[in-house]
Order: C-alpha cells, then structure tokens, then sequence
C-alpha cells in the first residue's frame, strides 16, 4: 500500500490534482483499481497536506435488469468513514437490448461518465477521481494511434466547463499489478461485472500487444507515459525540475 501511495501522492503533487476543502467522488466501479484507489485515498487523508472529503459513487448498469449487490463495498465504505451512494441506471438495456450495440464499450462509457458527473455535482462534489492507471494510459495512446490514426490520451486531470467540475486520476504512476497486489493481500471486496462485453474488449487486445512489445522493448508502458509528458501530450507535460 505504502508504494502505490507514494505513485499517487506523486501524480496528486505533479497536476495539482487536490487541493484545500475538495470534496473528491471516487468513482467505485467495484473492480480491483477502483476499490484500491479508493482505501488509499482514504487513508491519505491522515498525511496529506490538502485537506480534502471523499464520496464514494458506484453506478448499477443494471445488466439483464437485475441490481448489482454492492452491500461489500457498502460495508468497506463504513469501515473507512466514506459516504456511500449507489446510483441505479439502465445502461444495461439501453445499450444492450434497446440499442443492440454491435461495439457497446465507448458508448457505455460516455453514458457511465455523464452520470457519475451528474451524480457527484448532486452530491456536492467538485471533483471526481477515476481508478486509471498507468497501464490503461498505455493502452489508450496505443488504441488511438492503431485504431484512429492519432496520437492522445485521456488527460491526467481535466475540467468539465458543462459541468464544472474536475476529473482527476491520481493513479496514473502506478502500474496495473499494485492495486491488484493491495485488493489480494488486503482481501477487500471486488464486485464482479455483469458486463456481456467483460474481458472481450479492444483494450485486453491493447494490453496483449503491450505485453508482447515489452518481450523485447523492455517497459514499454513507461516509455509511453515519458515521452506523452517529454511533449506534452493531452496535459501530460510537467515542469522539470531545475
């Protein structure tokens, strides 16, 4: 834990992505990042030196019509002193059934991202961090470049003017296998997705091609995030120390 906290603190400090009286929506998938990142933040909220609330938010896609039983990240949430809300949608059917959606993924992620905004401005919020790591960074330059000619990435932090609020990643320093390693040795709750399109998606295609560049290139993930900052890609340029 200590090691994935310094990665966060570090990309926390980097951006600027905190500062006094934030309060800060974790959006909690129930998936291994999200959950890891979410009892680091809590526990960052002893030492760090911006003074900042967490609200914890999980959107029910609702898949097959049946809820999502999110009672164990309930309880963890309880055990953190982290408020708790459970936003039930209809994703599930409207793309799945109502939509029939051949290539469901981007479209279920806008609509996910448009409510988890709209529910942390109703629960005060004005900013909400998202468990993406530096592993998913890496597969996003590498799916835009193959798949849409250009060079990008989602942004390290950015601000919503429609919304007005900030969406932050304070886990972009760390590397897939931490919050992995955390959620197994601390045994904490993963809720498993309903999701029709899990673990069948262009990005696990992404992360097998990255795998296989670093047999020979060495880390390849790390070089991408260099050299995104290196030019200041998408918000990834940081000022180098003099």
């Amino acid at each position: 834990m200590q090691k994935m906290m310094s990665h966060m603190r570090s990309a926390m400090e980097k951006y600027n992505m905190i500062q006094d009286g934030d309060r800060v929506a974790v959006g909690l998938s129930g998936g291994k990042d999200s959950t890891a990142m979410l009892v680091a933040l809590a526990n960052m909220r002893r030492f760090y030196p911006h003074k900042y609330e967490l609200v914890a938010i999980s959107l029910d896609p609702c898949f097959g019509g049946q809820e999502t039983d999110f009672s164990p990240l309930e309880k963890l949430c309880k055990e953190l002193d982290v408020e708790y809300i459970i936003k039930r949608t209809q994703l599930g059917e409207i793309i799945f059934e109502t939509r029939k959606e051949k290539n469901p993924c981007s479209l279920c992620a806008k609509m996910r991202r448009g409510a988890l905004h709209d529910a942390a401005k109703a629960a005060g919020c004005n900013k909400v961090a998202l468990g993406h790591h530096m592993d998913d960074a890496a597969e996003t330059f590498l799916m835009n470049l193959l798949n849409g000619g250009y060079i990008g990435c989602f942004s390290p932090v950015t601000y919503l003017s429609r919304k007005d609020i900030h969406v932050i990643r304070p886990m972009i320093f760390c590397r897939e296998s931490e919050p992995a390693r955390i959620v197994r040795r601390m045994e904490l709750p993963v809720v498993k997705s309903r999701c029709p399109a899990d673990g069948v998606t262009e990005r696990e295609s992404m992360k097998e091609q990255l795998t296989a560049f670093e047999k020979k290139y060495g880390d390849i993930r790390s070089k991408i995030i260099t050299a995104m900052q290196h030019k200041g890609i998408d918000g990834w340029g940081i000022v180098e120390d003099e």
